[in-house]
């Protein structure tokens, strides 16, 4: 659509539907308003229009959007912090209406499909990666996509399920989880455990140099895998990066 026909006061939808997706991470979804186009990766603003309760804050937060451009929702999914938003997003009724700003950002997939592609994801970060996944199933891509996804227990790791799955449908795809406080989990875990790190991506990929990386996760994190792969020699053009800062 042409950026005249932007709503200016951004698209309204509602709330359908809220469910837990592993323990403290809930995804919301949303009527997906007509013209809403969006790449994969991309996030956009929800706001609250009449919260039951607000902080300094504010009424409005900044989600990837987690649900692939096919399907006719849009989900947001984010860990569930103690604030007046989160708690206002989980207690108001289905139905309720929200405000949904259009799609921005570039942390999206590449097109060269000769490249592959090594993604990087902490926790929360999963859900750009999630929406690129799902829709480079759906469409059949012929990009090869390796996904290293760390979380501190199975218990903590959304998707794991969706993902386990994706990798069964997908040729292209593949797929190392990693469990970093096991000892704290009451799951049976046989995949990795401990950091990502130069080691784990080189038993995975046969040459670290050519991929193009993308890094999502807590700032910490983000920070420490960029510095462990600019140590390995990647280019930093090739090295893509976005923080889920506070959740």
């Amino acid at each position: 659509m042409a950026a005249s026909e932007v709503p200016i006061a951004g698209y309204q939808s509602k709330l359908l539907s809220r469910v837990e997706v592993a323990e403290g991470t809930m995804a919301f979804h949303f009527e997906k308003p007509t013209r809403f186009d969006f790449k994969p990766g991309q996030s956009a603003d929800l706001t609250l229009s009449n919260p039951p309760e607000t902080d300094a804050e504010g009424n409005t937060r900044t989600f990837s959007i987690a649900s692939p451009p096919f399907e006719n929702h849009l989900t947001f999914t984010t860990r569930m912090r103690d604030t007046a938003f989160k708690r206002s997003l989980k207690k108001v009724p289905l139905g309720t209406q929200v405000k949904i700003d259009p799609p921005t950002g570039s942390f999206t997939l590449h097109k060269n499909s000769a490249k592959t592609a090594v993604f990087l994801a902490g926790g929360i970060g999963i859900t750009p990666f999630l929406s690129i996944l799902r829709q480079a199933d759906h469409d059949r891509l012929p990009h090869k996509l390796h996904l290293f996804y760390s979380n501190r227990r199975p218990e903590d790791a959304p998707f794991l399920d969706v993902l386990q799955m994706l990798e069964k449908t997908n040729p292209n795809f593949r797929l190392v989880c990693t469990m970093t406080e096991m000892s704290k989990s009451k799951r049976e875990w046989k995949g990795e455990t401990g950091l990502i790190n130069q080691e784990m991506l080189s038993g995975d990929l046969t040459n670290l140099q050519g991929p193009i990386y993308y890094i999502a996760g807590p700032p910490a994190m983000v920070a420490g895998l960029r510095k462990m792969l600019v140590t390995a020699n990647i280019d930093e053009d090739d090295i893509r990066t976005e923080d889920f800062a506070g959740y």
